[in-house]
C-alpha cells in the first residue's frame, strides 16, 4: 500500500502524460487544418475570391459551441478559440493575394 503524497504523486504523473499526448495531438490537428486552409487559401486568390467568408464562419462557430456544450467543454472558451483560428487563417489568406 503507498501513501497518499505517493499515490497522489502518481495521478499526478499519469495525468501529466495524458496532458501531453493531448496536446499533442492538438498541434498535429491543428497542422492538418492549416494544410487545408492554406489550399483554400490559394484557391480563393486564384479566383479572386475575399479571404473572409462571414457566413461560414457563423456556421462553424455556432457548430464547434453545440459540439462543446456536447464535449462539456465552455462553449464561450470554443468561440474565443474558434475565432483565434480563423483570424489566422483569414491572414495567411489575404498573404495569397499579395
Amino acid at each position: 500500500m503507498t501513501d497518499p503524497v505517493t499515490r497522489a504523486a502518481e495521478l499526478l504523473k499519469d495525468h501529466r502524460e495524458s496532458i501531453d499526448r493531448l496536446d499533442s495531438i492538438l498541434v498535429y490537428t491543428l497542422g492538418e487544418r492549416f494544410k487545408h486552409t492554406q489550399a483554400v487559401g490559394k484557391l480563393k486568390a486564384e479566383h479572386d475570391l475575399p479571404a473572409s467568408d462571414p457566413a461560414r464562419e457563423a456556421q462553424q462557430i455556432a457548430r464547434l459551441e453545440e459540439l462543446a456544450e456536447k464535449a462539456n467543454l465552455d462553449p464561450k472558451f470554443a468561440r474565443k478559440f474558434l475565432n483565434f483560428i480563423i483570424q489566422e487563417v483569414i491572414q495567411h489568406h489575404k498573404q495569397h493575394k499579395t
